[in-house]
């Protein structure tokens, strides 16, 4: 069985790599656009055709299962993606995991891009699911491009700055990008200790699986990963390597297990 990831950069690897780790037998279908990225700044109509189409493409080679981890694809594109594939094909849409951690924490700070920090998205996600807790908005400039550079230097400073505008007292940090777990290590060490983590990759990968199973069909695959840029057949960029889930999805299926 092939499922698809779409994402502009290397937001899909963390939800890919928790798919390899929890079923190693699936054949992933990775579907990214360096030529189109960043898509958060893009017009709306221009970010719904490009993840349309994606999706389209990947369905026509063989992905039964289409995932969007990614939190502007999925706010902008979702509902269309669905009624353009149709019902026969699961699609599994990403939400920054704000409910979880305001249901743990008293206060939360969502660290996100500038473009989703400020948006009424975001918004109406923390009327929707703050639950009485604080809830505050860290726009985190430059990381999720420093990241799909593989450059863990640029993500540092990045982070830094981004700590010192989170307010103190803060209990838990939502990773409202799904870049950002790929450098979560990064950011647990420059925040105050006990500070908590959220993102939502594992929860994903764990719905796309549930998706799944409901399907009924046998699961067969060689843990084989496909790589599309913009379209085209091609190789997960050299930078991946710099993150664990790069790393993961780099190696033979028999080594990510674990």
């Amino acid at each position: 069985m092939i499922v698809a990831l779409i994402d502009s950069g290397f937001g899909l690897l963390p939800t890919s790599a928790w798919l390899r780790r929890l079923r190693p037998e699936l054949d992933l279908m990775l579907s990214m656009d360096p030529d189109g990225a960043p898509w958060g700044p893009k017009p709306r109509d221009w970010v719904i055709e490009q993840v349309v189409t994606t999706a389209r493409r990947a369905v026509r080679r063989g992905a039964e299962v289409v995932v969007l981890p990614c939190n502007t694809a999925s706010v902008t594109a979702l509902d269309e993606v669905r009624r353009d594939l149709g019902d026969g094909i699961p699609v599994v849409g990403t939400v920054p995991a704000i409910k979880p951690a305001a249901a743990a924490c008293e206060s939360v700070a969502i660290w996100a891009t500038a473009a989703t920090t400020a948006s009424s998205y975001q918004a109406d996600l923390i009327a929707q699911f703050a639950n009485g807790s604080e809830v505050v908005g860290v726009a985190c400039h430059g990381l999720a491009d420093a990241i799909d550079r593989g450059d863990r230097g640029g993500a540092a400073a990045a982070i830094e700055s981004a700590v010192a505008r989170t307010p103190p007292g803060v209990s838990g940090v939502v990773l409202g990008c799904t870049h950002y777990p790929l450098v979560a290590d990064s950011i647990a060490a420059q925040l105050p200790r006990g500070v908590r983590l959220f993102d939502s990759a594992e929860a994903v990968a764990r719905q796309t699986l549930r998706r799944i199973d409901a399907l009924g069909r046998p699961i067969s695959g060689s843990g084989r990963v496909e790589v599309f840029l913009s379209g085209e057949p091609g190789e997960l960029p050299e930078g991946a390597r710099a993150f664990e889930a790069g790393r993961i999805l780099l190696a033979p299926a028999d080594d990510a297990v674990g």
